[in-house]
């Protein structure tokens, strides 16, 4: 499996390319930030992003693209740049028909640290580790971005199977109409 992961935001946008399965050695095939200057108008600044990602789409032809799950902060612009950056690597991803994952910062630095809660420091150290890499990727926009591609390879075969087995579970269980469902009486003893 290849998977282009985004670590979305309008000043950097990380991005990174891993390649490989679940309990294997995993490759890094990129790695990198597409930057847009602070001080231009936004429309030009999510042109800027898209064309950043589609380049990169285009030279590493992922299976699939995992995304940062945005979450609340306190600073309201900061959300809505993340936010908006987030949701032009989905389109972007859309426009190809490739699937799209979401995952929280919680859960990629649990799967790559061990701790939920890991800093930048050790989720950049433990990417270079996992990849076999000189030294971690710099800034660390783009070692999150290989972070949350490692999350989605390790991550995805446990989560296809919970999917699995709950639509086989609900192809299994009859479904009874609300309308035909009988009221229960209390028999007075």
């Amino acid at each position: 499996m290849r998977v282009l992961g985004v670590d979305p935001g309008l000043t950097r946008c990380g991005v990174g390319v891993v390649e490989g399965v679940a309990g294997r050695p995993l490759t890094m095939l990129g790695v990198g930030v597409v930057r847009t200057p602070a001080d231009a108008e936004l429309g030009h600044r999510l042109v800027a992003v898209e064309r950043g990602i589609e380049d990169w789409l285009d030279e590493h032809r992922p299976d699939c693209v995992a995304v940062e799950r945005v979450f609340a902060q306190h600073n309201v612009r900061t959300v809505m740049g993340t936010a908006q950056a987030s949701a032009i690597a989905m389109l972007c991803a859309a426009r190809r028909g490739l699937p799209v994952a979401l995952h929280t910062p919680s859960e990629v630095k649990a799967a790559v640290s061990g701790s939920g809660r890991a800093d930048k420091a050790q989720v950049g150290a433990m990417v270079t580790r996992l990849l076999r890499l000189d030294a971690p990727p710099k800034p660390a926009d783009a070692a999150d971005a290989l972070a949350l591609a490692i999350c989605h390879i390790w991550r995805a075969p446990a989560v296809n199977r919970l999917q699995q087995a709950h639509a086989a579970a609900a192809a299994r269980t009859p479904r009874v109409p609300r309308t035909a469902a009988v009221p229960v009486r209390k028999v007075p003893r």
